[in-house]
């Protein structure tokens, strides 16, 4: 089986204190070691917000990628105005398919938003995805925190058989 990795939002904007408090201060290492172990298709997926004032903005400063990220030699680069990869400016799934891709490796920012859909999504169309647990963040949100909401994503994907949850050691096989 053929796999992608796919990197979403990892942007500039998720560093500015508008988000509030977030989770997982290691996640950008692991982002970082994920592209650089990876040895096949690399996808990274921008976001480009529609909401006034955000950071992510198009023209912003925030919507660059994080240097994590910046200048990596990906095989697809792409924006999105919502919450799934799968609903961008390209066809992701189209892309996948024509290269007999079927297996989808996520990592990115927000656990609990782009990154759960986008799982959701690729687990409804068929893929095998695995999520790199570690290799995401995200924030609190309303009466939960940004540690519980990454469980309860973890919970609900593994639960609901959309996807596998791993680390970063496993997906680059030192586990």
């Amino acid at each position: 089986m053929t796999s992608a990795l796919i990197l979403i939002d990892v942007q500039r904007g998720f560093d500015d204190p508008y988000w509030g408090k977030r989770d997982n201060p290691d996640a950008e290492a692991n982002i970082a070691a994920l592209a650089a172990g990876w040895d096949g298709p690399l996808v990274l997926v921008r976001h480009d917000s529609t909401t006034p004032g955000s950071p992510l903005r198009p023209g912003r400063p925030g919507n660059a990628f994080k240097s994590e990220v910046d200048g990596l030699a990906a095989d697809l680069v792409f924006g999105k105005e919502v919450n799934s990869a799968f609903h961008g400016e390209v066809d992701l799934d189209g892309w996948l398919r024509e290269r007999g891709i079927t297996g989808i490796v996520l990592a990115g920012i927000q656990t609990n938003m782009c990154v759960e859909t986008t799982a959701r999504v690729g687990g409804n169309l068929g893929y095998r995805v695995r999520v790199v647990l570690d290799a995401t963040f995200t924030f609190d949100l309303e009466d939960l925190t940004a540690d519980q909401l990454a469980h309860a994503t973890a919970v609900n994907l593994r639960g609901g058989g959309f996807a596998e949850i791993t680390t970063t050691a496993e997906v680059l096989g030192r586990a």
